[in-house]
């Protein structure tokens, strides 16, 4: 089994300062994280002025500002992309980053991106899908908000356009911030599987990690968080994102899992339990003193630790035996012990 990649979704949670995002990028490397993601669009490419915020926008920053504003301020320039490239690589970890647009999809598929992320709110966005398709790396999809057969048609675009199946992986997701545990429908996850036959994973927007911990041992082969380094700090996704601690924690968690979930799932005694057999098992001993010639029943035998001799599996092959010489009560009887 692959290790399960693990994506610090950092967002728009730099607040637009890079100072700020450098510092995330070398919390999550820290964490252990394999990936550390942004968001590269223009504002002007992707929002009217009059388009309306998310219900967890307006709360979590000013009320009055317009979505296009609010975006403004977060977007990253081309030079800053170079700056947060250089940043990853120096920390061991692999840069990443979702377009929101064709401009910015055109951008980052001239740097040296491993994969392209597909966003949620993408998913619909013909042009969009048929360019990433085009560029013909290795594409991760964000199924938010999205029926299945509004997955089906995107994956269709996909390959209709030149991707190959075994480059996709779909990403179960849900698109509200923090998603409520009620709603997260994570077996959804293996309909997905299933249904498309292609390796999946899980976007993870709930509060604490266990649900990101859980798709794993479902089959998820990609987790991705959104990563903060204070959930205190201003911003639309601060509130529903984990902190340093909290996220190498999970991380943690889900290496355990993965190695718990490793094995081949055949029923056999692991290396570490086998000398612990003869410890917890029983044998069958005497539960008094008995004279030689005596006939085995029931209440002359009990079972006692250690497992070293004859299982009580075979009490009904000793009952009716007799006993060639006296025994003492506590004696752990032996087939050699028998008149056979």
């Amino acid at each position: 089994m692959s290790e399960v990649k693990i994506i610090a979704e950092v967002g728009v949670n730099h607040n637009g300062n890079i100072d700020l995002a450098q510092k995330m990028i070398a919390a999550a490397a820290d964490c252990g994280a394999n990936f550390v993601k942004f968001q590269t669009y223009i504002t002007e490419n992707i929002v009217s002025n009059s388009a309306p915020k998310a219900n967890y926008q307006i709360k979590n920053t000013k009320p009055k500002e317009t979505q296009f504003e609010m975006l403004k301020k977060l977007e990253l320039g081309i030079e800053d992309h170079y700056q947060l490239i250089k940043c990853c690589k120096s920390h061991g970890v692999t840069f990443l980053s979702s377009a929101f647009d064709l401009a910015s999809l055109n951008f980052l598929k001239n740097t040296e991106l491993p994969l392209f992320k597909i966003p949620s709110g993408e998913i619909t966005n013909y042009p969009y899908l048929k360019a990433v398709s085009a560029i013909n790396k290795p594409v991760i999809l964000s199924t938010g908000m999205a029926t299945l057969e509004e997955v089906e048609r995107s994956v269709k675009v996909l390959l209709e356009n030149g991707l190959k199946k075994h480059n996709i992986t779909i990403l179960h997701c849900n698109t509200e911030y923090p998603t409520p545990y009620d709603d997260v429908n994570l077996l959804a996850m293996k309909t997905l599987s299933e249904k498309f036959q292609v390796a999946v994973g899980y976007s993870d927007h709930t509060i604490g990690s266990e649900v990101a911990i859980a798709s794993v041992a479902l089959g998820a082969i990609v987790i991705e968080k959104h990563f903060t380094m204070d959930r205190n700090l201003p911003g639309p996704d601060h509130k529903a994102s984990m902190e340093p601690d909290e996220f190498k924690a999970m991380i943690q968690a889900i290496r355990n899992v993965e190695k718990a979930i490793s094995g081949n799932g055949e029923k056999i005694p692991s290396r570490s339990e086998i000398k612990n057999i003869s410890i917890a098992r029983k044998s069958v001993y005497l539960s008094q003193n008995l004279d030689k010639g005596t006939v085995l029943k029931d209440h002359h035998l009990i079972t006692l630790r250690p497992g070293t001799g004859i299982s009580p599996m075979r009490w009904n092959d000793l009952i009716g035996n007799s006993i060639n010489k006296s025994l003492s009560k506590g004696h752990q009887i032996t087939w050699d012990d028998l008149d056979l």
